[in-house]
């Protein structure tokens, strides 16, 4: 069974800077298309940024292009999200996504396994 741990939210001013990283266990990472979701208070769950298995491709939300990087790393099973210039409108739970090669993971509908989440808060 796979396991998707988040790590690196917390509280941070607008303006500034948080790096989410998240462990896969439990699938084979090198070929998991991967992907960030988000959800605010009251809000639906929304897409964020995927990145292919191989780290060809990279897909962001209009919301958050320019300001956030989506990486992975397939040697530590880990793919991180680097959040820049963040706004108080990027408050949410994160959600860390897995899903089968081929299929970017750009809505939730793709999504094999989710993380439980990591809460980030931007103060304005």
């Amino acid at each position: 069974q796979a396991q998707l741990v988040e790590s690196g939210g917390g509280l941070v001013q607008a303006g500034g800077s948080l790096r989410l990283s998240c462990a896969v266990s439990g699938r084979t990472f090198s070929t998991s298309a991967m992907g960030w979701f988000r959800q605010a208070p009251g809000k639906e769950r929304e897409f964020v940024a995927a990145i292919s298995s191989l780290s060809q491709k990279t897909y962001y939300a209009d919301s958050v292009k320019g300001r956030y990087t989506i990486s992975r790393d397939n040697a530590k099973n880990t793919v991180y999200l680097q959040m820049n210039s963040l706004k108080s409108d990027d408050t949410a739970v994160y959600y860390c996504a897995a899903g089968t090669k081929g299929y970017e993971l750009t809505s939730a509908d793709r999504v094999d396994d989710w993380g439980k989440g990591t809460l980030v808060t931007v103060s304005s």
